[in-house]
C-alpha cells in the first residue's frame, strides 16, 4: 500500500480502539440519565477527546432512544435549530410512549441557546413529556455562562478530560514516556509515527481550531494576537511561574497585567492553559501574583516544540518540565474544581511544586522528573503548615507509572 493508504489504515483501526474504550465518565452519565430527568445533563471538555463518542456510548447502554445532533459547523446555525431537535424528540416520545434522550453536541455555537433551551425544558414540564436532555460543548467558560444566565437549578455539569495513560496504553499500546511527550488526543496517535505530521495536526485542527472556533470567535477579545502570543509563552514555559509584569515585557502590545489574567482564563476555559495562583491558606488568593502555567495537554507543548521525542527525552531540563507540567495536568482533568483548589506556594525561595486544598486538608506535592533532587521547599511548607500532608511524585517517591495510573481522589484521601 502507499504511504497514504497505511495511515488511513492505522488511522481507522486506532479510531476503532478508541470507540471500544468505555470511559469511566460513562458510567456515571448513564446513571444521572436514568435516574434524574427533572436536569439537564451537561457534558464539557476538550475538543478531539471523544465527547461525541461518549454520548453515542451512551445511547446504546441506555434502555429508551435517543435524538443526536450537533450544531458544530462552518456557519452557526440559529435557534431554530434547536426547535427543530425539540421537535423530533416530541415525535419520538409520543411514538413510543416513554422516555427520549435529546442530545445536542456543540451548543454553545447556537446564538441564544439557553433562552430556546429553558423554554423548551419549562415546556416539556407543562405538556408532561418526558424528553431527556444532554448537552455537550468544548468551552466551559461559554457553557456555564448561558448556564448560568438562563438555566440556574436546572442542570448537572459532567466532565470529560484528556485522555489518561492507562487509556492511552490500553487503546495505542503507548509507554508512558509516549504519553507524557504525545500527550492524550486520541486523534492524534495515528501520526506518532510520522513526528513532522503529528505536530502538524496538533497545530492546525487542535491549537488553531480552538483558539479560532472556541475562543476567538465566541468571545470579545480585542487583541487576538496578544492571545495566541500569550498561549505559545505558555507552551514555551510549561510548569514555570511567570509574573503578570515578566509576561508583559515579553509580550507585544501587552496592555496591562488586567488583560493577560482575563486571557488566561480565557484560555482556561478552552481547556488549554491554566496560571495556578500562589497557595496561602484563609486568605484569598489574587490573580496579580506569579501564576505557574500549566499546559493542560502535552502535545500542545511538543507540537509547538522544535525538538523531537529522541530528543526531548536526553534533555533531562525539558523532560524534567514536561513531567511536572503532565502532573499538574493529570490533577486540573481529574480533580472536580468544585471539591478541591490546585495552586503552587513560593516563599523566600523556597518552592512547593502543587499545593491541594480538599476542605480542612491539604497536600504539598513535589515531582521529581528529571530536575535536580530537592525538598526543602516541602520541609518550610510543612513548618508553615505542620498540619499539612506530602507527596513526593517520582525519583524516589511515588513512582510515576503509578501516580497517573491512580485517580488523584485515591491518592490524596484525607
Amino acid at each position: 500500500m502507499f504511504d497514504n493508504e497505511i495511515l488511513l489504515s492505522k488511522y481507522t483501526h486506532l479510531m476503532s480502539n478508541e470507540a471500544l474504550i468505555e470511559r469511566s465518565e460513562l458510567a456515571p452519565l448513564v446513571a444521572f440519565c436514568q435516574k434524574h430527568p427533572s436536569v439537564v445533563q451537561t457534558l464539557i471538555g476538550p475538543r478531539q477527546v471523544g465527547k461525541t463518542t461518549l454520548a453515542k456510548q451512551l445511547m446504546a447502554k441506555l434502555p429508551f432512544p435517543a435524538v443526536y445532533a450537533s450544531a458544530d459547523a462552518p456557519l452557526p446555525p440559529g435557534p431554530e435549530w434547536i426547535e427543530t431537535q425539540w421537535r423530533m424528540a416530541e415525535l419520538k416520545t409520543s411514538q413510543t410512549k416513554g422516555p427520549v434522550l435529546l442530545i445536542l453536541d456543540e451548543i454553545q455555537k447556537v446564538k441564544g441557546w439557553s433562552e430556546v433551551i429553558k423554554q423548551k425544558w419549562d415546556e416539556k414540564v407543562d405538556k408532561s413529556m418526558d424528553i431527556r436532555l444532554l448537552i455537550l460543548g468544548s468551552s466551559s467558560l461559554l457553557i456555564q455562562d448561558g448556564l448560568s444566565e438562563s438555566l440556574s437549578g436546572r442542570f448537572f455539569l459532567h466532565r470529560c478530560p484528556h485522555w489518561s495513560f492507562p487509556e492511552c496504553r490500553q487503546a495505542f499500546g503507548w509507554s508512558l514516556n509516549q504519553w507524557l511527550f504525545y500527550g492524550g488526543y486520541p486523534g492524534a496517535a495515528a501520526f506518532v509515527d510520522t513526528p513532522d505530521n503529528w505536530k502538524q495536526y496538533v497545530t492546525d485542527s487542535l491549537i488553531e481550531t480552538v483558539l479560532a472556533r472556541d475562543v476567538l470567535q465566541l468571545q470579545q477579545v480585542r487583541k487576538p494576537a496578544l492571545l495566541r502570543h500569550l498561549f505559545l509563552l505558555a507552551a514555551a514555559y510549561p510548569a514555570q511561574i511567570l509574573s503578570y509584569n515578566k509576561m508583559l515585557g515579553q509580550l507585544m502590545d501587552a496592555g496591562n497585567t488586567t488583560t493577560l489574567a482575563h486571557y488566561v482564563t480565557l484560555l482556561e476555559s478552552a481547556f488549554l492553559v491554566s496560571g495556578l495562583d500562589v497557595f496561602s491558606k484563609g486568605v484569598v488568593r489574587q490573580r496579580a501574583g506569579s501564576p505557574k502555567l500549566i499546559v493542560w495537554n502535552n502535545a500542545l507543548v511538543n507540537a509547538l516544540s522544535p525538538l523531537s521525542f529522541e530528543e526531548t527525552l536526553r534533555d533531562t531540563v525539558q523532560w524534567g518540565r514536561l513531567v511536572e507540567n503532565a502532573v499538574g495536568a493529570y490533577l486540573l482533568n481529574r480533580l472536580s474544581p468544585t471539591s478541591a483548589s490546585i495552586s503552587h506556594w513560593r516563599v523566600d525561595g523556597h518552592e512547593v511544586d502543587f499545593v491541594i486544598q480538599q476542605g480542612q486538608t491539604v497536600w504539598a506535592i513535589e515531582v521529581k522528573g528529571g530536575k535536580a533532587s530537592r525538598t526543602q521547599g516541602l520541609r518550610h511548607f510543612r513548618q508553615r503548615y505542620p498540619e499539612s500532608k506530602v507527596l513526593i511524585v517520582g525519583g524516589n517517591g511515588i513512582p510515576l507509572e503509578t501516580f497517573f495510573e491512580t485517580p488523584p481522589d485515591e491518592l490524596l484521601k484525607p
